[in-house]
């Protein structure tokens, strides 16, 4: 409870209590910020780490005893002829939004892990003869519900490749004659020079793994 507050000590405790409660039912660790709560009522503040060990506030809950009051807001209990007055949470999940993607720009260096990325993968034919393939490769990747590129410039395919590093595709698939003619795609990973030759089935499946395992 900060020094300046609303409400009377009775609410802070009852509110401080409940937040106790499900703060330990969660589990983890966690300790109390004297003075630190709302003025409207007590908070729970996430906080986390940047790369550099540097320590932001970001997702909060905090609940607010003092609007439903002022805004003479109630409900009707099991028993209907009684009413109650309810507490308002205010959530924000990500806290600053701006705080947040600059947090995990910083951690990740640039490096979006394949869930997050706004480059999953990026499909190189090697020359235009199998161009009309790779746009097909594109397109079932995205109708599958991923972001893919295709690259179909005149550049040779290392300097495709190189620059499809650079930008930090997750997957870079390069297709050629023989792909087109198997219905496959050589698979590289952004940081890893070696590559394997993979189904479209097999590909989308290890896109869906890749996004199951972070849930």
């Amino acid at each position: 409870m900060p020094e300046k507050h609303l409400g009377d000590l009775e609410t802070w405790q009852r509110a401080e209590a409940a937040l106790t409660e499900a703060l330990n039912a969660f589990g983890k660790p966690w300790q109390i910020n004297e003075g630190d709560g709302a003025f409207y009522g007590p908070k729970i503040d996430i906080t986390v780490f940047d790369a550099l060990k540097r320590k932001f506030q970001c997702a909060t809950i905090q609940l607010d005893f003092q609007l439903p009051i002022r805004f003479d807001l109630s409900y009707s209990t099991e028993d209907e002829a009684k009413r109650e007055r309810p507490v308002m949470i205010h959530r924000a999940i990500l806290g600053s939004v701006e705080r947040m993607l600059a947090i995990l720009l910083e951690h990740y260096a640039g490096k979006w892990p394949f869930w997050l990325s706004p480059r999953q993968a990026i499909v190189c034919p090697v020359s235009e003869k199998s161009s009309d393939y790779a746009l097909r490769v594109r397109d079932q990747i995205h109708q599958a519900g991923y972001y893919v590129d295709v690259d179909t410039s005149d550049r040779k395919i290392q300097k495709k490749i190189r620059e499809a590093q650079l930008a930090q595709y997750n997957y870079i698939l390069v297709v050629g004659e023989e792909e087109a003619n198997t219905g496959q795609v050589s698979v590289r990973i952004r940081d890893k020079s070696a590559h394997e030759v993979r189904s479209m089935d097999e590909l989308l499946k290890l896109f869906r793994e890749e996004i199951e395992a972070f849930h």
